[in-house]
């Protein structure tokens, strides 16, 4: 008994000379947050989800992803008209609308602005049925939306089968509190 007493004492002196040994490092560092010093380079965009991907050819993803949003309306529209009007036969006449009643000129240059707008003081929805545009709540469907805008035509109508990516729903429901969102698998 008195053996195995010892040989505890001595694991335990041990292990607090291990855990608390000396160091001649008395500085104190102080966390200051974040060094946002040095250069930094836009590599990517993505306001609203999938307008880069579909409407920026393929040479240009760079080029886009590295102009600032005040910049992309003039530097991107015609190009995104252009694959707009080869994509969707809901564009088939220059009259031609969405839901939005917007032609594709108009629609075209409302989304080569890569930006997610946000209401500050309405409903916060990528689209609602009354509110478009007006940010993005977590539910949204968003590509559907988009789908529907780009192949719907004025009525929603047009290309059914273009129309809806049919994900109706979060594979789990949001939590009610921050984060908000579900916990992985």
């Amino acid at each position: 008994m008195k053996i195995n007493n010892i040989k505890l004492f001595a694991i335990a002196i041990l292990v607090s000379m291990t855990a608390y040994n000396c160091s001649d490092d008395d500085d104190v560092t102080v966390p200051s947050g974040p060094d946002f010093s040095g250069t930094y380079a836009q590599e990517d965009q993505m306001g609203r989800p999938a307008v880069n991907t579909v409407f920026v050819s393929s040479g240009m993803k760079d080029a886009f992803n590295t102009t600032i949003p005040s910049e992309q309306d003039a530097a991107f529209q015609s190009m995104f008209q252009t694959n707009l009007e080869g994509l969707s036969p809901a564009y088939n006449e220059p009259t031609d609308g969405n839901a939005l009643t917007l032609t594709s000129a108009q629609f075209t240059g409302l989304l080569a602005t890569d930006v997610l707008n946000v209401s500050l003081d309405g409903t916060t929805t990528f689209y609602d049925g009354t509110n478009v545009l007006t940010g993005r709540a977590l539910a949204d469907d968003v590509i559907t939306v988009e789908l529907l805008l780009i192949f719907g035509g004025e009525d929603f109508s047009e290309n059914p089968g273009l129309s809806n990516d049919n994900v109706d729903g979060n594979d789990k429901a949001f939590l009610s509190s921050f984060p908000y969102l579900a916990s992985p698998w």
